[in-house]
């Protein structure tokens, strides 16, 4: 399939899980309504803050989530791009020299198909670990496992290339993918105001433009717990033109996704061709061993 609509869900996601699911539910009906044969849910999808509904705070995959999703792919016949939820450490996985008291799970993103099984499993390579100048301190690595390996599927809609929320500030992760194929990448997200108001759209059009590649990013909007969220929800073609922007409430966008306007766009400007490996390969590989 060379041309075809996805949607992008943009969600509110607060701390009852099963009513979450609910409008979740809703908005992948509206989605597939719409004529999406795709449709992107956010980071944080299911849960933010401690579950008071059903389903416990962390799951198994498949589990809870999972076969919702499932049955509401073979049900519309579309792909679902799950965003992320809290995945449980699987039993039996080696430890990390973490305190069993200390519960961590992994940030996953699961992509369904349209018969409703489980073509491609991310977990999120980068944890936000930072102190501010004001000495508060977050360490996103108490929560949440960062997994080890970069994702990229074949499906009938060309080649999918995953990342969530943090990833976004490492350029060198969806390099890696574009040199690996992907034409359309998954960005689930969970921004805060403060910095996606300045840095989320110029983030999102760079990878775009960097790797001539669509951007399907899906965010939460609304205020949480401890922070305001920052929506805009945003669908971006490899020109870095941005096709649709969500609005600051939940719901869904679309737009539309031409795999021969993006070989256009690269034949135009090549810099994935272009690009020295030669030169530069070896420094990341020198900075690694160090």
């Amino acid at each position: 399939m060379r041309k075809y609509k996805v949607a992008a869900v943009q969600l509110d996601t607060q701390n009852n899980k099963e009513h979450n699911i609910e409008e979740i539910r809703r908005f992948i009906r509206q989605a597939a309504e719409g004529g999406a044969v795709l449709a992107a849910l956010p980071e944080d999808m299911n849960l933010i803050g401690r579950n008071v509904g059903e389903g416990g705070d962390e799951e198994d995959i498949p589990g809870y989530t999972t076969e919702i999703l499932m049955k509401q792919a073979r049900e519309y016949g579309i792909y679902i791009h799950s965003g992320s939820f809290r995945e449980r450490i699987p039993a039996g996985e080696p430890g990390d020299g973490f305190a069993a008291s200390r519960r961590r799970a992994y940030n996953t993103s699961i992509l369904l198909g349209p018969k409703g099984d489980i073509l491609a499993k991310y977990r999120k390579i980068h944890t936000f670990d930072v102190t501010l100048p004001d000495g508060t301190v977050c360490n996103e690595s108490e929560r949440i496992r960062p997994g080890k390996e970069t994702v990229v599927v074949d499906t009938e809609l060309g080649r999918l290339g995953f990342a969530i929320c943090y990833d976004l500030r490492f350029p060198e992760l969806f390099r890696c993918m574009a040199l690996e194929g992907a034409q359309v990448m998954f960005l689930p997200a969970n921004f805060t105001r403060p910095t996606g108001k300045d840095h989320w759209e110029a983030l999102l059009r760079a990878r775009a433009i960097e790797n001539g590649c669509y951007m399907v990013a899906a965010g939460q909007t609304g205020v949480k717990p401890r922070y305001e969220a920052n929506g805009n929800s945003m669908i971006v073609d490899p020109w870095g033109t941005i096709l649709s922007r969500a609005q600051d409430k939940p719901g869904v966008i679309f737009g539309e996704i031409d795999l021969d306007y993006l070989e256009e766009v690269r034949r135009k400007i090549p810099s994935l061709s272009n690009r020295r490996g030669d030169v530069y390969d070896c420094c990341v590989l020198k900075n690694n061993e160090q």
